[in-house]
């Protein structure tokens, strides 16, 4: 079995990707309705892309 490794997406990505600004989706973060980001170094976050891909299709879906 091979494993591969998940991209890694900065906010300005993010902010493409679901058509969000900044100020929501900090927003929906501390309302528990947006994936968390994980630390990449002592100042960068990034998003995991399967957690965005999976928070776009559970909304398309509701």
């Amino acid at each position: 079995m091979k494993l591969v490794a998940d991209r890694h997406l900065r906010r300005s990505a993010v902010e493409q990707l679901t058509g969000l600004s900044r100020s929501t989706i900090y927003d929906l973060m501390a309302k528990g309705q947006f994936p968390r980001p994980v630390r990449l170094t002592a100042k960068a976050v990034a998003w995991p892309e399967s957690s965005i891909v999976a928070w776009l299709a559970a909304r398309t879906s509701a």
